[in-house]
C-alpha cells in the first residue's frame, strides 16, 4: 500500500486556501513538488513558501481557469518548470449569489458555469494533453453532494452536477492514455468560500441535522481521498465519486 508521491508534480487550482490549500499540502507532504494557481498571487505565494519548507519544489501562478488564455499560460508556466504534470486537482470553483432558481440572472449563471464546468473542463483537456504524451497521470475533480442532490445554491448545484458527468466522460475517454480522472464530492465543509453557509446560524442548523455525524467538516478532511485517488493505490479507480460528506448523501 504506497501512497508515496515522490518524483510526482502535482498543479492545484484554488490553491491559496480551503480545500485547495489543504491539498497542496498534503499532496507534498507525500513527496510531490506542486503547483498552486488562483487569481491572487499573494495568498499562493505563502503556500508556495509551505512547501518549500517541506523540501519540495513549488510555483504560484496567478490564474483565472474561466479564461482559456490564462489556462494555456497556466499550462506553459508548470510545465516548463517541471518537464511535466502527473496530477491535476481541479478545485477552482465559484458561487456569487445565493438567489434562487426563480431569481437568479444570466450574469450570475454565466459566471458560475465559465469557471467550475467550462474552466474545469477545458484546462483537464490542456493537462490531459500533457499527461497523454508522458505515460499518463491522474486527475481528481473538486464537485460537491451539491452536485448529487440539490441544496439551498441552485446553479451552483447545477454546474458541480455537470462536474460529475465531465469526470465519467474524461475517464472513459482518456483512460486509454492510462489517465484516470476521479471526483470528490464535499459536503459542507469550513471554508472561507463557504463561510456565507456556515456562518448563518439556521443553515449550519440545517445542515447538521442532514449530517448523521453531526457536523460539518474541515478543510483537511478531504485530503485523504485526494491522497488516494493521487497515488498507485486507487490504480484501478476510475470515472468515480467519493462523497466525503459525514454521511449527508445517506
Amino acid at each position: 500500500m504506497d501512497f508515496s508521491l515522490e518524483g510526482r508534480v502535482a498543479l492545484v487550482t484554488g490553491g491559496s486556501r480551503g480545500i485547495g490549500r489543504a491539498s497542496a499540502l498534503g499532496l507534498a507532504r507525500c513527496g510531490a513538488d506542486v503547483a498552486v494557481a488562483s487569481r491572487k498571487l499573494p495568498n499562493l505565494e505563502k503556500v508556495a513558501e509551505e512547501i518549500r519548507g517541506m523540501g519540495r519544489r513549488s510555483l504560484a501562478v496567478a490564474a483565472h481557469v474561466g479564461r482559456m488564455d490564462q489556462v494555456k499560460n497556466l499550462v506553459s508556466k508548470v510545465e516548463d518548470e517541471f518537464g511535466r504534470i502527473d496530477i491535476l486537482v481541479n478545485n477552482a470553483a465559484a458561487n456569487p449569489v445565493m438567489d434562487d432558481a426563480l431569481d437568479i440572472e444570466e450574469r450570475a449563471w454565466d459566471s458560475i458555469m465559465n469557471l467550475n464546468l467550462k474552466g474545469l473542463f477545458f484546462l483537464s483537456q490542456a493537462i490531459a494533453r500533457v499527461m497523454r504524451e508522458k505515460g499518463g497521470g491522474k486527475i481528481i475533480n473538486i464537485t460537491s453532494v451539491e452536485g448529487i442532490t440539490p441544496g439551498i445554491l441552485p446553479v451552483y448545484s447545477i454546474s458541480k452536477a455537470g462536474v460529475i458527468m465531465a469526470t465519467k466522460v474524461m475517464a472513459k475517454e482518456w483512460s486509454k492514455y492510462n489517465i484516470r480522472v476521479n471526483a470528490i464530492a464535499p459536503g459542507l465543509t469550513k471554508t472561507r468560500f463557504s463561510e456565507a453557509l456556515w456562518n448563518n446560524p439556521e443553515i449550519l442548523q440545517d445542515a447538521i441535522s442532514k449530517t448523521p455525524m453531526g457536523r460539518i467538516a474541515d478543510s483537511e478532511e478531504m485530503v485523504g481521498a485526494i491522497i488516494y485517488l493521487a497515488s498507485d493505490v486507487s490504480s484501478y479507480v476510475t470515472g468515480q465519486v467519493i462523497a466525503v460528506d459525514g454521511g449527508a448523501t445517506i
